[in-house]
């Protein structure tokens, strides 16, 4: 989860419950199914995520409806494997990590969560997290 609190610790008991009842090896918080939600948000900001899920669904099929969120929970013993596994380095690793899960055949269940934008400091979402998601999007594609 995100370190300001973006991603509010109240959706953790669903995540721990939801993990018993579907003994699920990942657990992830989704902003764009069921009840979940952004807020605070700019019209440009929201097209980039809605953008960036869109063509990785499109491209990857991992069926999770939020590649690019980071709230979530892992096994061990998964999170362990997945890091080995990982080789995409900033925003794009969260991508990564839901796609390899699914390439093992990891069980992956969602919570919808709110997500709230921060209130202090500024995203470190630019242009250069833009063409590096685009490059390692299509490295996963040519890969999995």
């Amino acid at each position: 989860m995100d370190a300001d609190l973006s991603h509010h610790p109240k959706f953790i008991p669903q995540f721990v419950e939801l993990q018993k009842k579907g003994d699920f090896d990942i657990v992830s918080g989704t902003r764009y199914k069921g009840s979940g939600g952004v807020y605070g948000w700019d019209f440009k900001r929201k097209l980039i995520s809605r953008g960036a899920n869109f063509l990785s669904q499109l491209l990857l099929r991992p069926n999770a409806s939020d590649l690019t969120g980071s709230f979530r929970l892992y096994r061990k013993e998964v999170l362990k494997e997945l890091i080995s596994r990982c080789t995409s380095k900033g925003y794009v690793f969260q991508m990564e990590m839901i796609v390899r899960a699914r390439q093992l055949n990891y069980s992956i269940g969602e919570v919808p969560i709110s997500f709230v934008d921060r209130v202090y400091g500024q995203s470190k979402l630019g242009g250069s997290e833009i063409i590096q998601f685009a490059k390692n999007l299509l490295y996963l594609f040519a890969t999995t």
